[in-house]
């Protein structure tokens, strides 16, 4: 079974990626970096044509991937670039930085899984 850290680890990168796979997203991520790393709500749908309800729900799923926060400032949201989380990414491109360790790791996690795996199986028929 694996530990419940790798399964939160899991869905986190479910979440930072599913973020990422849309396009828009991926601009406003852009954008708010390029604009030194925080922006308002208002500033960031006007650089975008689509309309203001797909910007909120943009931000929404950037939000709730943990890529991006807010904080309210009066009637302004002004969103900032969660950088902890976007080294979810960076982490997992580390894996294609060197091939050879990453493999042999994964490699013997494959191993171990069917080895558990196989494992439960004998009991279960033995039972």
């Amino acid at each position: 079974m694996p530990k419940p850290t790798s399964r939160v680890r899991q869905d986190a990168y479910e979440a930072v990626f599913g973020a990422l796979a849309h396009p828009a997203r991926r601009r406003v991520l852009l954008a708010v970096y390029f604009n030194g790393g925080a922006m308002t709500a208002g500033e960031i749908a006007a650089m975008f044509a689509h309309a203001w309800q797909t910007t909120t729900r943009h931000l929404q799923v950037l939000e709730a991937a943990g890529l991006l926060m807010h904080e309210r400032q009066g009637r302004m949201r002004i969103y900032r670039i969660e950088r902890k989380r976007l080294a979810l990414v960076s982490d997992w491109l580390a894996h294609f930085q060197d091939p050879v360790r990453h493999r042999t790791e994964g490699k013997q996690d494959v191993r171990n899984q069917k080895t558990n795996r196989g494992q439960g199986e004998a009991k279960a028929r033995s039972a």
